[in-house]
């Protein structure tokens, strides 16, 4: 059991040594095209989640540097009885179309149909043949899509993201796993690794950032947002643990609400990540 248990730990060594791509999100790189390119390049970074809106600015920018853009965060709604995309979609994905980024999609509202008892699932019914649609117009582009769960959202828990994944089942679909909301939503005390490994095959971006522990479903953004290497809440261990169940994707920062210089967080956070994957 010993051996076994050393062995463990050396694997989880050994893949965090892997120093997968680490990219910065916009929360946190507030600074123009050129500007934001060079100091991601400058730091190690692998390069930037940002909107679809300037997504082309901030990838021509990037790809000077080498770097890349991952993703372009945007909120959506549905409702019943819809038969087109929403025109902020077809919008969102014309903006990333040939960058190379991810639309990253979060899914806010689901207006149902009046009277109507809903069952836990029952927006499922709305949002899949909405998100159907939305693939049929986006992988022409060149455009995957990638479900974000956020606090307060129709779509705030993960599991809630990869359900409706697996209903599309679409290789263009899939799932991110943001540390934040997770805390926010499910608490410090719920493992995420077992709903991680299932997420595996849909498993697209994973963002992490500094935080605490405790009752983290009442502390405020300023707990759950932090540097990366600061707080109470282990995250080295949880980006340890994914690599060690198979996940191969980027890890992103996210830097929302946290009142610093944007290079003096960037540093920061680079350090903290260097840290974790040595």
């Amino acid at each position: 059991m010993r051996t076994l248990f050393a062995f463990g730990l050396m694997t989880i060594a050994s893949l965090a040594a892997e120093m997968p791509p680490f990219f910065a999100m916009d929360t946190a790189a507030k600074l123009p095209p050129a500007e934001c390119a060079q100091v991601l390049a400058n730091l190690g970074y692998a390069g930037l989640g940002g909107t679809p809106s300037s997504a082309k600015a901030y990838a021509a920018a990037l790809g000077a540097q080498k770097l890349a853009l991952f993703n372009g965060y945007h909120v959506t709604s549905f409702a019943y009885g819809q038969t087109e995309l929403p025109a902020d979609l077809t919008k969102a994905v014309d903006g990333l179309a040939g960058t190379g980024g991810t639309l990253w999609l979060g899914v806010n509202k689901v207006a149902f149909p009046a009277g109507v008892k809903a069952g836990p699932e029952y927006g499922d019914t709305i949002v899949v043949p909405q998100l159907k649609r939305l693939l049929a117009y986006a992988k022409p582009k060149g455009v995957k899509v990638s479900l974000y769960p956020h606090t307060g959202f129709w779509a705030a828990q993960f599991e809630v993201c990869l359900r409706v994944a697996n209903k599309v089942d679409d290789p263009a679909l899939g799932v991110t796993f943001n540390l934040c909301h997770w805390l926010k939503v499910e608490g410090s005390e719920r493992d995420p690794l077992p709903l991680i490994r299932e997420a595996l095959p849909r498993l697209n971006f994973i963002t992490i950032n500094g935080a605490d522990t405790g009752d983290t479903q009442k502390l405020g953004w300023d707990k759950l947002i932090q540097p990366l290497g600061r707080g109470t809440y282990d995250v080295g261990i949880l980006v340890a643990k994914t690599r060690a169940v198979g996940y191969r994707g980027p890890f992103g920062f996210q830097g929302f609400g946290i009142k610093m210089d944007s290079k003096e967080l960037l540093k920061e956070t680079m350090v903290g990540w260097g840290k974790m994957v040595k």
